[in-house]
């Protein structure tokens, strides 16, 4: 929520621990959630913010326990989760009628997936929005998953999502020989368990893009001035002309021109000082 908002700490070596613990916080009712959330927006009242993100720390454990087969450790795929509980608190609007758990869902699911993105090592050869969003979707469009993609479902897959037929083989030749998770645990009748598979067929913009656009008012709104002030001088002032400033950011170009450096530079420097920033909302 802001640096000043620390949460349960969580390891790989004190996971089990970190269940327990978050299972000892109570769930709320319709009413004591849209009280807490009124408190917040119009008092900025932290102590609200920090009882309504604990409450739903079960949910961020529940959700990333879907995305385990990609690899990562649980334990930051939960961190990762919970920045987005963050998020989605601090943006909650309690007049709509809509629960905080239906609406934090989705700010969840897109720090996760953020997460996958940068550090899986099959994302790093999906460059662009449309290579990404077939490599998600991939698997979920195969008629089967063990079989081999027939000539009429590349010929659909690619233009479904508008990528070339050859593109969708490539992909799938990659992938054939790793066991991506996507589906719920058939044998688990834990009714808050979330199949990734229904977040990632979703027809409307992905998350990532989502984020994109709206990252200025999410640094904002999540109070980290603070952490930015911290920022070297030419990382405060990459993340302000990207993200900051009013109208379209400054691009890497306009930006590698400034500092007389390379694009990839500063895209490597614009990264690393959004960490930064970020671990400020992690706990301590």
């Amino acid at each position: 929520m802001t640096n000043t908002m620390t949460l349960p700490a969580i390891s790989s070596d004190s996971l089990d621990q970190y269940m327990r613990m978050i299972k000892s916080f109570p769930l709320l009712s319709a009413e004591e959630e849209y009280k807490l959330a009124t408190r917040l927006n119009k008092e900025n009242d932290l102590d609200a913010a920090k009882t309504l993100v604990v409450s739903h720390l079960r949910l961020v454990a529940s959700i990333a326990r879907n995305y385990s087969g990609y690899g990562l450790p649980q334990s930051d795929l939960i961190q990762e989760g919970n920045i987005g509980l963050m998020k989605a608190v601090r943006r909650f609007d309690p007049e709509r009628g809509v629960r905080l758990v239906s609406f934090a869902m989705h700010w969840i699911k897109a720090e996760i997936h953020e997460y996958i993105v940068r550090n899986w090592r099959l994302v790093k050869v999906a460059t662009t929005k449309a290579q990404r969003k077939l490599f998600f979707n991939l698997r979920s469009m195969k008629s089967g998953q063990s079989a081999s993609l027939q000539s009429e479902e590349v010929a659909h897959i690619a233009r479904e999502l508008n990528v070339k037929p050859e593109e969708v083989l490539e992909m799938e030749s990659r992938m054939s020989g790793h066991e991506i998770s996507l589906e719920g645990n058939a044998d688990d009748d834990n009714e808050d368990v979330f199949s990734p598979i229904s977040y990632l067929q979703a027809s409307h913009a992905e998350p990532s893009e989502i984020l994109a656009e709206q990252e200025s008012e999410q640094l904002q709104a999540s109070g980290l001035s603070t952490a930015l002030a911290k920022l070297d001088d030419r990382s405060r002032r990459i993340v302000e002309a990207r993200w900051l400033q009013e109208g379209s950011g400054a691009t890497l170009h306009d930006l590698a021109e400034e500092f007389g450096v390379s694009a990839e530079r500063i895209r490597q420097i614009e990264q690393k000082a959004m960490k930064q920033m970020k671990g400020f909302l992690r706990p301590a």
